[in-house]
């Protein structure tokens, strides 16, 4: 019995190797063996980033001081090489030391976050403003400014259905392409006000910084600024019923002229 699950481990240890050496690397979305949080390509997707790092590192720190001194204090003076507890009550400096140094390492992780999620939240000025509604199971878009004024469509999943099956060789983009991308010019501070029409939804692109829970009867806004040129991928975020593995996000960013060229387009297309 040993041998055979040793066996099939090993089976199942060169399966997956070589599904990872087969899969590339998603464009705009994950990458293969990913842990980390992704830096993006917003301002706000690489303070995140940072920040991330920040706390990872400082509660590292305080993990090992604290701990080492516990683990040192119990191996070095345990009662079996003769050591006696001391009796001590309400030392000062033992007391201010353990209330002013937590404040001040709460204070250095606060004041980053705070300015942080404070940008987030600030959707003022917007050069552009798209209205992002979530359905069971797609995403619709209304361009309420800007050149592509009046513009609006829906958003569906766009992998073939061989792909799920199974029937098919999956691509790099599996599950997360659609039929029709929300497009943006780059350099813009774009506005998204979100919604829903049916459940809660939420609109989530890792790499532009941008989560938001869209939830029905209520208009909810956030905003990104791409500083490059390409397509970004995201994903309904929030658990929205059967399909809700089917429900990508899919965000081109291009330049301020092809932009008006699609603008154009969309728009000479919706009057016929």
């Amino acid at each position: 019995m040993k041998k055979l699950r040793g066996l099939l481990g090993i089976t199942v240890f060169i399966g997956s190797t070589t599904v990872f050496a087969q899969t590339g690397d998603m464009p705009g979305g994950p990458k293969v063996a990913q842990i980390n949080l992704t830096p993006g390509v917003t301002e706000i997707a690489a303070d995140i980033y940072w920040l991330h790092w920040m706390m990872l590192i400082i509660c590292t720190i305080i993990f090992i001081g604290v701990f080492g001194v516990m683990f040192y204090s119990i191996w070095a003076h345990r009662k079996s090489k003769g050591h006696k507890a001391s009796v001590f009550h309400e030392h000062l400096g033992v007391e201010v030391a353990w209330t002013v140094i937590p404040f001040i390492i709460v204070i250095a992780m606060a004041l980053p976050a705070t300015k942080t999620v404070v940008a987030m939240k600030d959707t003022s000025s917007a050069d552009l403003t798209v209205k992002a509604t979530g359905y069971q199971w797609k995403w619709g878009y209304e361009y309420l400014d800007g050149p592509a004024k009046g513009v609006s469509f829906l958003s569906n999943l766009s992998t073939p259905v061989a792909e799920i099956m199974g029937d098919a060789k999956k691509s790099n983009t599996y599950l997360m392409e659609v039929d029709q991308e929300m497009v943006v010019p780059v350099g813009k501070k774009i506005r998204v006000v979100v919604t829903a029409s049916d459940v809660i939804h939420s609109w989530y692109v890792p790499e532009l910084g941008v989560k938001q829970d869209a939830i029905p009867g209520f208009l909810r806004d956030t905003w990104f600024r791409a500083d490059q040129i390409g397509t970004f991928r995201g994903q309904c975020a929030e658990l929205c019923g059967q399909n809700h593995a089917f429900m990508p996000i899919v965000v081109r960013v291009v330049s301020e002229d092809d932009f008006a060229s699609w603008s154009k387009e969309r728009k000479a297309l919706a009057s016929k």
